[in-house]
């Protein structure tokens, strides 16, 4: 994850901040307020999401699929934390995994549909891994704001 970082003309740059506003949009419209074909746009967003630079994605809410309890999970590890961030990574419930430094080596986001599903994924997956230390539950009462919406700077 060290990559270097894309350099991204003004072009490739709008084309982002079209789809972050709208994902659906289609590419003659993006075409239009970028000045590009609409064939040269379609060139440009498979560049950008064959490159990793990008993802074109749904987002769904939890909730609303019968996910009712979300949780984000703090991990100390002792030895590799990389190890058991790829362990935690395969985990189908676990959405997000980032490596930290502070009093967490680790935190993970999970999506279960109850908290039966919460204590045995916490008890029998996470607790289980190698080098997990002990871990810290945040259970999520309400989803404030969540946007991808930041833009390329």
């Amino acid at each position: 994850m060290n990559a270097k970082p894309m350099q991204l003309d003004g072009v490739s740059k709008a084309i982002i901040e079209q789809l972050q506003a709208d994902g659906r949009r289609s590419y003659a419209e993006i075409g239009k307020a970028v000045g590009l074909s609409e064939a040269a746009v379609r060139q440009r967003v498979q560049k950008l999401t064959d490159s990793g630079v990008m993802q074109v994605v749904a987002v769904t809410d939890p909730m609303q699929l019968g996910f009712y309890r979300q949780a984000m999970i703090g991990i100390r590890v002792t030895g590799d934390t990389t190890s058991v961030a790829e362990t935690l990574g395969r985990i189908s419930a676990v959405d997000y995994v980032v490596l930290t430094a502070g009093s967490f080596d680790i935190l993970a986001e999970v999506v279960c549909e109850n908290d039966e599903d919460l204590i045995e994924l916490l008890n029998k997956e996470i607790r289980g891994i190698p080098g997990v230390q002990s871990t810290e539950t945040f259970v999520y009462l309400r989803l404030q704001k969540q946007f991808y919406n930041w833009g390329t700077r």
